[in-house]
């Protein structure tokens, strides 16, 4: 039997249920192989089978569960061909025979509900077992998307805007380190679960702001990579609910995806942060990225990067007109995120703020300090930034050299347009907000 067209209806059903589900499927199968890229091997096996039958057959009442099943079977058919010992071949089987005694005639009518045991623990050792810091960030990035993510390849490739053998690679060479590391399928404890959830909210964020500013390409803004962030950061949310910084990031990727349709005009054309129409922001949310942000402060101790940062979000997302916004408050908050995660791109943020609420030549005092930092050499918002507070101070040729060399640094084709007009523009007077600080 061959498998449908990619563009007929069942294939569309089969690839959305896959994407809910295939992320559950082979973190369930790496419980019982402890090896996550034999795992999605199998649970790609559990897909394909899909595709043969259910387009013949109908789809399962519960295809999750027979997605789950399927893939068991392939997982354990793997156990015994390598003939392991046999107490631990007989305890598997055990375990496999006691969860799965739905006979194929009647799958629909009866599913056991131990398939659902412990998926929410396999999720987390999953999502900590892709996001190992073993891996180049590239290569978390990568392999989250392709196994909590569902994506396919090609997908991965065209959001990144890169070709599909080198997404393919990263991503087979990532399950081969983490083999050869032998990285445990376990969550870790203790004083390691911080560093290690430092990695996977740094992977989730990654592939949100991919989304959110494009670092390449002719499309300044990807939504569906945002949206795929947003959902793995709502999934860590409700597995870690009690972790404040979980909650902090999902607040952050709220809010800030809130303004997505009001970031681009019609022609896809950039629109600025002050210059956004916010009766286009989305209040849904908004609110939702206020209620994280709640959650995130309420939890004991200090606050974290991202809920910060999520702090200085919801200045924005509060102030009804651009005029609005509380900027002295959002120059404290960036005083506080400096002193917990300080970077030179942290400082960038804080001068623009320093800017907008105590005037250009504060800001440009803190910019001028950054000129010669070895990592914002090539950093296109940097000579952005100045040529923003220079224009405001009426030093319009500086103005425009610092515009036309951010042009020169961006990837992205709709923003090195914006830029180039701004430095056209800059003698017929500039609106400040070079960066969404």
């Amino acid at each position: 039997m061959g498998t449908p067209d990619p563009g007929s209806e069942a294939a569309r059903t089969i690839e959305a249920i896959w994407h809910i589900e295939a992320a559950k499927v082979i973190a369930s199968v790496a419980r019982m192989l402890r090896d996550v890229g034999l795992a999605e091997e199998f649970a790609q096996d559990a897909l394909v089978a899909a595709l043969e039958h259910w387009p013949a057959a109908g789809v399962p009442d519960n295809p999750g569960a027979w997605l789950m099943t399927t893939a068991k079977r392939r997982a354990l058919d793997h156990l015994r061909h390598e003939k392991l010992a046999a107490p631990k071949r007989e305890e598997l089987s055990r375990e496999f025979d006691a969860q799965h005694t739905i006979a194929a005639a009647d799958f629909n009518d009866r599913v056991d509900d131990a398939l659902s045991d412990d998926v929410g623990d396999d999720l987390l050792r999953l999502i900590f077992t892709a996001c190992h810091p073993v891996l180049s960030p590239e290569a978390r990035s990568a392999l989250t998307l392709r196994i909590m993510g569902g994506l396919s390849t090609d997908e991965i490739a065209r959001a990144y805007l890169k070709p599909e053998a080198t997404i393919a690679q990263r991503i087979v060479r990532a399950k081969r380190t983490l083999a050869a590391a032998h990285v445990p399928f376990e969550v870790p404890r203790g004083t390691e679960l911080a560093d290690r959830l430092a990695s996977v909210l740094e992977v989730v964020y990654l592939i949100f702001n991919e989304g959110y500013s494009a670092t390449a390409g002719d499309d300044w803004v990807r939504p569906a990579l945002c949206e795929e962030a947003l959902r793995l950061g709502r999934v860590l949310a409700g597995l870690m609910s009690s972790e404040p910084e979980v909650h902090g990031l999902v607040a952050l990727m709220e809010i800030q995806a809130s303004r997505l349709a009001a970031r681009v005009d019609a022609k896809g054309e950039p629109i600025l942060l002050l210059d956004q129409d916010r009766a286009r922001w989305d209040l849904l949310l908004i609110r939702r990225g206020l209620a994280a942000l709640e959650h995130a402060e309420s939890q004991s101790g200090p606050l974290g990067p991202y809920t910060l940062q999520a702090a200085i979000a919801a200045c924005h997302a509060r102030a009804a007109t651009a005029d609005a916004t509380d900027w002295a408050c959002i120059a404290a908050l960036y005083d506080a995120l400096a002193q917990v995660a300080p970077s030179p791109v942290v400082t960038l943020n804080r001068a623009v703020a320093v800017a907008m609420a105590f005037g250009p030549v504060a800001g440009l005092e803190i910019v001028d300090t950054l000129l010669g930092e070895p990592s914002l050499e090539n950093y296109h918002l940097l000579p952005s930034v100045r040529g923003d507070l220079l224009a405001r101070l009426d030093r319009i040729a500086e103005a425009r050299a610092e515009f036309e060399r951010a042009a020169t640094l961006t990837r992205n084709a709709r923003e090195r347009a914006l830029l180039l007009a701004r430095a056209a523009a800059c003698t017929r007077g500039h609106r400040p907000g070079a960066v969404d600080p």
